[in-house]
């Protein structure tokens, strides 16, 4: 179901295990490893963002992670391909980027992809999952995700996009 979401307030590195592939989550913690760009402080009109992901535990130290390390709001989420696709489709909701694991609960993220299509605007898609393969990120490119970046080890690059999309629509 799509909620809206708060700052989380995780205080550790926090190791997630999911089909086999270990992701570390850089958390409040860990903030002396990447420090947010000086042009992200909070006077700034956050970057509004809408993650779907089925995992609790990762979903949660993503927010957190974000929340910490850029001037980002987490205004919902979803666990399943049909609330996420409700929610980006209602002219009521709105936000500046769309973060989409490609294996949920139920669907999957390439049909998120493919079905939130016709309420693009300038927001952004980027594709976060453990399967990021040449031929995964080729086929969520051609469904219309702007970047792919594998949560084993792309998690500052992630970071990194974020703050230039802040940096972007501070200009």
């Amino acid at each position: 179901m799509a909620r809206p979401m708060g700052k989380g307030d995780n205080s550790k590195q926090r190791k997630v295990s999911r089909g086999g592939v270990h992701t570390s989550f850089i958390t409040r913690a860990e903030t002396t490893l990447h420090t947010p760009h000086p042009q992200t402080e909070q006077s700034m009109t956050p970057l509004k963002a809408f993650i779907v992901e089925d995992s609790p535990v990762i979903r949660e130290n993503l927010i957190a992670t974000l929340e910490e390390m850029v001037s980002l709001q987490v205004v919902g989420t979803a666990e399943d391909e049909a609330h996420a696709v409700a929610w980006l489709n209602d002219g009521n909701n709105a936000c500046d980027l769309v973060i989409v694991d490609i294996f949920i609960k139920r669907g999957s993220g390439l049909g998120v992809l493919q079905k939130a299509g016709s309420g693009r605007s300038a927001r952004k898609h980027v594709v976060l999952s453990n399967y990021a393969t040449p031929d995964m990120r080729q086929r969520c490119l051609e469904l219309g995700a702007d970047q792919v970046f594998d949560k084993s080890n792309e998690i500052d690059h992630l970071i990194d996009y974020c703050v230039a999309l802040v940096n972007r629509d501070a200009h």
